[in-house]
């Protein structure tokens, strides 16, 4: 049975557009996933640790038929394909994805745990995630009346619309 669930993808070393691009790429060809929309990208401060470049976010709505814990074992075998090394606590990384929601259905284990407890707290997954599911309800509220707390946050696009993950045909 297939269920919509949400990733939350950044990075900001390298080139973490193209990295955040391949892996929708490489999601997107598998057979038990199919990527439903894409949100722009967005320049964003680094959080939790400050002294380090800005990050490119984004967030992505796919189709899977892949239960949490397997998405969350793809995503991260995805980061390590990319040479993401976890060194500190929201440090530097050159890809970074995680699962926000699975079928707006809660779920827990001692890796995972849905939705993502952080969401409300973080302007850089929220304004992202509102391109693409501003009524997606996280703990009892839209992601969008959630996003309002941080309309002065100075998170920007960095691209004009979603397509952005698609290869270049040219």
């Amino acid at each position: 049975m297939s269920a919509r669930a949400y990733l939350g993808l950044g990075g900001n070393l390298g080139d973490p557009q193209a990295a955040m691009a391949a892996a929708l790429q490489s999601i997107d060809a598998r057979e038990d996933c199919r990527v439903a929309a894409v949100s722009r990208l967005f320049r964003t401060p680094p959080w939790g640790k400050t002294d380090q470049p800005d990050f490119l976010n984004a967030c992505a709505a796919i189709e899977t038929e892949l239960a949490p814990r397997a998405l969350l074992a793809l995503c991260l075998e995805t980061e390590q394909r990319f040479k993401r090394v976890r060194q500190e606590r929201w440090g530097p990384r050159t890809l970074d994805i995680d699962v926000l929601d699975h079928g707006g259905k809660s779920y827990a284990d001692d890796h995972l745990l849905l939705p993502h407890p952080r969401i409300a707290e973080r302007a850089f997954v929220l304004i992202p995630l509102c391109d693409i599911a501003p009524e997606l309800m996280i703990g009892g509220e839209s992601a969008a009346n959630l996003a309002e707390r941080f309309a002065a946050e100075p998170i920007v696009p960095a691209s004009p619309d979603g397509g952005w993950w698609r290869a270049n045909d040219g």
